[in-house]
């Protein structure tokens, strides 16, 4: 299978053009992919690199393994990004170039139904694990959180109004019946949602599920803090997002260095802070991006450069 169809078939990656000017490649630098998935973002970094300059892609989940790249400036790290620095200093690599982090769910695990992702498959099983190898999945989620547990995750997640009512339907059933594959969640929340947006508000409560079995929000958190560390002065980090609740996390960290942007002062009232965007304006995929990929239609990529001689 050659590179287009292995791109085709997991993940076309968004806003690809956009994130490699914004990046600003060295020939001889060092860069992280920390969502490799397909490679596409990836590949196109390789691109413009020249011999002497090393790529590192970062993904837990193993089936991405099958996409790495022959290519020896290149290496393959089995992991989340929230041990980025960990890895990288095994490595021997102290300081990067430029970090890329595509927060999106890959078409891959969107389109295979054992894996849980998605409510369009109802005979699969309630998974949604990027990690295999992870304890946790969503069956365990719905079937051992109590009502406040399962609030605050539809809550905080999903950004669902309805989220007490879910999780006391979804309490109440499993006291019934053990709730195991994807129809039997699908036949206790479709009488809690709105018909007339039942796609948008089943993605929501599957987007909840997701976050919560991945500790997606915890992994992102860390991740950033790690920037500051790894990123040399004058790096770039370059962060797509599809959900406000990362969006917001993103866009704070680069105002401020921190996810609740927080933003500090010295004595005279100037602005301190490690890390700054670029731009104050959001890039956002063309009309023609999202005719040729439709999921690429809620992409939003920040970028932001490492400060000189600030932490």
């Amino acid at each position: 299978m050659d590179n287009q169809t292995v791109e085709s078939v997991y993940h076309i990656p968004a806003l690809a053009a956009e994130t490699i000017e914004g990046l600003n490649i060295e020939p001889g630098g060092i860069y992280v992919d920390v969502t490799f998935g397909g490679g596409g973002h990836s590949r196109a970094i390789l691109s413009a690199l020249g011999k002497d300059g090393r790529l590192f892609g970062f993904d837990q989940d193993m089936d991405a393994y099958a996409n790495r790249i022959d290519d020896s400036r290149f290496v393959f790290i089995h992991s989340n990004f929230r041990y980025l620095q960990n890895f990288l200093r095994f490595h021997g690599v102290r300081q990067v170039d430029g970090i890329l982090a595509d927060l999106g769910v890959s078409f891959h695990h969107f389109d295979d139904g054992e894996r849980g992702f998605s409510f369009r498959y109802g005979e699969g099983v309630l998974d949604m694990r990027m990690n295999r190898d992870d304890s946790n999945d969503a069956r365990k989620v719905v079937g051992e959180y109590d009502v406040d547990a399962l609030t605050t995750i539809f809550r905080l997640y999903g950004e669902l109004k309805n989220a007490r009512r879910l999780a006391e339907a979804i309490v109440r059933r499993r006291a019934e019946k053990e709730i195991v594959t994807i129809a039997d969640l699908l036949d206790v929340v479709r009488p809690m949602i709105n018909p007339r947006q039942e796609k948008k508000e089943l993605a929501q409560v599957f987007q909840a599920l997701r976050m919560e079995v991945n500790h997606e929000v915890d992994a992102l958190s860390e991740f950033l803090r790690q920037t500051l560390q790894v990123l040399r002065p004058g790096g770039r980090l370059a962060v797509i997002t599809y959900h406000s609740i990362e969006d917001r996390m993103v866009k704070n960290f680069m105002k401020s260095g921190n996810i609740e942007g927080k933003v500090e002062t010295d004595f005279f009232g100037r602005t301190l802070t490690p890390i700054r965007p670029l731009s104050n304006k959001v890039i956002v995929p063309t009309e023609e991006e999202v005719e040729r990929n439709p999921r690429a239609r809620s992409a939003k990529l920040r970028i932001a450069v490492r400060q000189e001689n600030q932490e």
